[in-house]
């Protein structure tokens, strides 16, 4: 039976990689200043941070609708003979998968598999890249599930916010920890556990806490095997520190193949310009 995978624009892949892995889309919504926009459909991640550094304002995003999953997989269920898995934006930040299981559950629970990612940006992303890559291999639908499930078992991300502003928009922060975080040039580290963001650790300045970052690598890297496996790195407005932070990959443990994308407006939303992250399988 053949199988047609599809993820939303958490995953932070450009709509063109998307295309040439045959991948569908559905798109989480983004509020700024009283218009929606579809990150990645009509507003790229610099006009994102252009708008956001010129006019202002807190950006909100909205979850993808049980009606919007509904039209799109009875679509692909009476047009095509093909079976449905989609990677889903985790559970624990968004109700965009439980909003697909109710669409599966409504259509066919045999044909549609909704997988619940548990990440977000270029995790989510490496996982999506991992399983269009297995189906071009030629994989079948239950071996494919396997492979994606492990995956999200096995997913790494640790992250460095890059400024305090967004998180005190946002609220997460006080006006006050904001400008002390700022003025001290304090950088937040962060890591998902089962789909949740939590603080990890605070260190003074970038390259501090880029080292840390592949400290911090080295340490969950249960999987040395040769070839490593593909592994992401992403940035917000800061092409050149997720090109150092690459090189830095390499050198230290010999990494090749790299997912490499900027963060776009869903996960912009709530970080900021300034972020750069890395994505592995431990």
């Amino acid at each position: 039976m053949p199988v047609r995978i599809y993820t939303d624009n958490g995953c932070d892949l450009e709509r063109t990689v998307l295309n040439e892995l045959g991948v569908g889309c559905f798109y989480i919504s983004t509020m700024l200043n009283g218009i929606v926009y579809l990150d990645r459909y009509n507003l790229n991640p610099p006009e994102f941070y252009r708008m956001l550094q010129e006019e202002g304002g807190v950006p909100t995003t909205a979850q993808i609708t049980p009606q919007t999953f509904l039209a799109e997989f009875r679509k692909a269920l009476e047009e095509t003979s093909d079976d449905i898995i989609y990677i889903a934006f985790s559970s624990g930040l968004s109700g965009t998968y439980q909003n697909a299981c109710l669409a599966r559950d409504q259509l066919d629970k045999e044909r549609i598999t909704v997988i619940d990612s548990k990440c977000a940006t270029v995790a989510q992303g490496l996982i999506v890249v991992r399983a269009a890559r297995a189906l071009a291999r030629g994989l079948n639908k239950e071996e494919l599930i396997a492979q994606i499930e492990d995956d999200v078992r096995r997913i790494e991300m640790i992250f460095i916010v890059g400024n305090f502003e967004m998180l005190k928009r946002g609220g997460r922060v006080s006006a006050t920890s904001a400008k002390l975080g700022n003025l001290l040039n304090i950088k937040l580290i962060l890591h998902f556990v089962d789909g949740k963001i939590y603080p990890l650790e605070k260190v003074r300045g970038l390259k501090k806490a880029q080292k840390r970052l592949l400290d911090l690598v080295d340490e969950r890297l249960e999987n040395r095997s040769r070839p490593l496996p593909l592994i992401g790195v992403n940035h917000s407005q800061d092409e050149q520190a997720a090109r150092d932070l690459t090189q830095m990959l390499k050198e230290r443990f010999g990494y090749q193949d790299f997912l490499v994308s900027e963060i776009g407006a869903v996960i912009g939303s709530h970080v900021g310009a300034g972020t750069m992250g890395v994505y592995f399988l431990r």
